[in-house]
């Protein structure tokens, strides 16, 4: 299988219209305290030779920013000016007049060696001033990547934080009746466009996660009659079972540099957590309790892993050092507490809440500080980061509701949304930004 998305050529460069010099002007976002009210943002579709791709270029930023909950992209029916040269300096008065605070212009062109060429400003209206420049080269298929990573741009500029759109999702995808559910192994782009089935449903699949470079998946099959741990490369569509163990693997996630894997072996009935060197296939273990220890998540500098644990009488979630020492519990709220996944930013660690029959999703510090429930179904598990640290997806099953999805959720608990996908859908793994 080839690559989902190839950008052959890129060029990001600042640049400034005749006679105007950038500005570290005041328009700017506080992502770390939600945003009750959203930034109200201009984005006129892309100017150029092709009207229909400049419309659907801008639509995708205007989608993606809207999405974040940051921003508030405003109808362009109400807009006062048509822009027709991006070189030229906008007239901030009239978006001034229908309360926009930031506006994009942009262009799309084709080269004569047929690649798009796609350029963009982001204006501060108030301030007057052209806040960011930049231009992208690539093949005309990758235009909707091509959008993604204006959207990056755009909301790092006027958040500081970077971008997450520029991504995809792997998920199971799952159809068929409830007594028996096909689950397959599914990716697409982070708002849900150009979804691929990577494996046929002949075989069950569950827990896939990203490596570093978002181009290798690591998952429990049951390929046979043995839940196993096998990766796959999404470039070639070749998978390769993790190891020739006896008894079951699961629960896989990568290290933060790609080399290692910790997963879950299952041996005499009691599970156990180890890790697997990619590279010398070594295996060592880190716990050695009688209870269940399962679902390891390593820190952001791999120093340090997060795992769930039913050793104390129920599960909760426990930190180790990457060699197995320090073993020590951090969650001690209501209920059953377990899936930690440790955030990119290394300041948070999300997990799932279990009270009762109810499920909810909630972050906390690294040492179990500040616990806070921030998503509202009834049935939410499985939490996953953004590679920026500010937003999570989830597997939720509704009451009343036939089959699951998938939604997204800031970390103020604010924004909470469905994710498009094709049918229903559990399971979601977010990748790095795709390089």
């Amino acid at each position: 299988m080839k690559r989902f998305l190839v950008l052959f050529a890129a060029l990001a460069a600042l640049w400034t219209a005749p006679g105007l010099t950038p500005a570290w002007a005041a328009l700017q976002v506080d992502v770390t305290q939600g945003n009750a009210q959203p930034l109200p943002i201009a984005i006129p579709d892309f100017v150029g030779g092709d009207p229909a791709l400049g419309a659907n270029v801008a639509g995708v930023v205007r989608a993606d920013l809207e999405r974040s909950g940051l921003f508030r992209p405003l109808d362009p029916k109400g807009f006062a000016e048509h822009i027709t040269n991006i070189n030229a300096v906008p007239n901030f008065g009239s978006w001034r007049s229908i309360t926009a605070q930031g506006l994009v212009t942009g262009q799309v062109t084709q080269q004569p060696d047929g690649r798009l060429r796609v350029d963009f400003r982001l204006w501060d209206v108030f301030g007057e001033s052209q806040m960011l420049g930049l231009q992208f080269f690539t093949t005309p298929e990758n235009w909707r990547r091509i959008a993604h990573m204006v959207s990056d741009a755009i909301y790092e500029r006027i958040t500081g934080e970077k971008g997450y759109f520029d991504t995809r999702i792997v998920f199971i995808s799952e159809s068929g009746p409830a007594t028996k559910r096909v689950k397959r192994l599914a990716i697409m782009d982070e708002d849900g466009a150009n979804p691929i089935f990577l494996t046929r449903g002949d075989y069950m699949v569950l827990t896939p996660r990203f490596n570093p470079t978002a181009q290798m998946i690591a998952y429990m099959s049951y390929i046979g009659s043995k839940p196993r741990v096998y990766l796959f490369d999404i470039e070639t569509g070749r998978q390769e079972v993790l190891g020739n163990f006896p008894n079951m693997t699961f629960s896989p996630r990568f290290s933060p540099d790609g080399n290692q894997v910790a997963l879950t072996l299952e041996t005499a009935g009691n599970s156990d957590i180890y890790v697997m060197d990619l590279r010398s296939r070594a295996i060592r273990r880190l716990t050695s309790d009688p209870a269940i220890d399962t679902a390891p998540s390593f820190s952001p500098d791999g120093k340090q892993i997060v795992f769930e644990s039913d050793r104390g009488g129920g599960q909760q979630i426990y930190v180790m050092n990457v060699d197995g020492s320090g073993q020590r519990r951090i969650s001690f709220g209501q209920g059953a507490n377990g899936t930690p996944v440790w955030s990119p930013r290394g300041d948070l660690i999300a997990f799932t809440r279990r009270v009762g029959g109810n499920f909810t999703i909630g972050v906390m510090r690294a040492d179990g500080s500040g616990e806070r429930l921030i998503s509202s179904g009834g049935h939410d598990e499985g939490p996953t980061w953004a590679p920026n640290g500010r937003v999570l997806m989830y597997g939720r099953e509704a009451p009343g509701q036939r089959g699951s999805s998938i939604w997204s959720v800031d970390v103020t608990g604010r924004n909470e949304r469905r994710v498009l996908t094709p049918g229903s859908a559990s399971d979601p793994a977010w990748s790095p930004l795709i390089q």
